[in-house]
């Protein structure tokens, strides 16, 4: 990562995991924002910046994985959004690949592994957006 801290916004509608979760990878170095709910996740895309959204899934309104559809339309290219949550790791995984997430991280990693997981989100490269084929 660049000298500067990477900016990371958290979306769960848990207040405790949001602050364990803030102040953990504060603790490694990255800049933490939080949001408790899947509503207004792209207005504060486009403001903020974040180099990473953390997405839980599992919200009464709209489902984490839906909130990335709508959410990277007004992200710079280079936000990484990341499906975290409690469920199993199967279904997160299919979640990912379904909704064009860049990746999934189980709420069961915390603090430096999850730094960890993070920095390489961070350096892997995000995979072209696929064009569709000319009708014929």
């Amino acid at each position: 990562m660049s000298e500067e801290k990477a900016r990371v916004l958290v979306v769960d509608d848990d207040p405790d995991l949001l602050d364990l979760v803030q102040r953990s990878l504060s603790a490694y170095g990255f800049e933490v924002l939080t949001h408790t709910s899947a509503l207004g996740v792209s207005n504060l895309v486009r403001s903020v910046e974040p180099d990473f959204v953390l997405i839980d899934v599992n919200f009464p309104a709209l489902k984490g994985d839906k909130v990335v559809n709508l959410a990277r339309q007004y992200a710079l290219p280079k936000t990484k959004f990341i499906l975290y949550s409690a469920s199993d790791e199967s279904k997160l995984r299919s979640l990912a690949l379904a909704s064009g997430a860049d990746g999934y991280i189980s709420k069961s990693v915390q603090g430096e592994e999850l730094a960890q997981r993070l920095r390489a989100f961070h350096l892997k490269p995000r995979p072209p957006t696929p064009t569709p084929a000319p009708a014929t």
